[in-house]
């Protein structure tokens, strides 16, 4: 029987799944951040935050905040934990990670389509991250676009690309009339 996956808010629990997660993911490209900054991101917006699991195994995380177009958190501090709330308008997508070993089973397909479900309920017009380590092209096949020149040398790690894309409104299907009974049929009995 396969393990159920289940996306569900960032919880108190969570810190130490994610706090390794996170390690594991980033320390060689030196862009660890380090529990109290995550956390300070969680904080900033708890609603945009989530984990996937599968069955009872915490397998990775999504950590998204409002940040006006073209911004992006600091690596090298936390966020301010008085910070007016940023207007829905622009959602950065700051922090998404899948365990090696859970990787290409759709997990990060689940932890997207959740933001951007919360990202169209909220109101939010496009959806933003800073690729990093290469995955530009990852990020190019889920529909986000490069905007050279955001994000300045050496900044988030060689070759960090700024990309966007726009939060597409919620589909609104046509019902099709349903098809009418067959007419009955007559038998003549004799």
């Amino acid at each position: 029987m396969a393990d159920t996956v289940r996306v569900r808010p960032l919880g108190d629990g969570d810190w130490d799944a994610v706090v390794a997660l996170e390690r594991d993911a980033y320390t060689g490209l030196g862009l660890s951040e380090g529990r109290a900054a995550l956390q300070s991101r969680a904080a900033a917006s708890p609603g945009t935050c989530f984990v996937v699991d599968v069955g009872a195994r915490t397998a990775g995380y999504l950590l998204a905040l409002p940040c006006p177009p073209h911004r992006y958190p600091d690596l090298t501090r936390a966020e301010e934990p008085a910070a007016p709330a940023c207007p829905p308008g622009n959602l950065h997508l700051h922090d998404i990670v899948v365990a090696p070993g859970l990787r290409r089973r759709g997990l990060a397909r689940h932890l997207l389509h959740r933001l951007t479900g919360t990202a169209r309920a909220r109101g939010d017009e496009r959806i933003s991250l800073v690729a990093v380590g290469g995955t530009e092209p990852f990020w190019s096949a889920r529909g986000f676009v490069p905007e050279p020149g955001v994000v300045p040398a050496g900044e988030y790690g060689g070759g960090a690309v700024y990309m966007s894309k726009p939060v597409a409104p919620v589909r609104k299907t046509r019902a099709r009339p349903s098809p009418s009974p067959p007419a009955p049929t007559l038998r003549e009995v004799s």
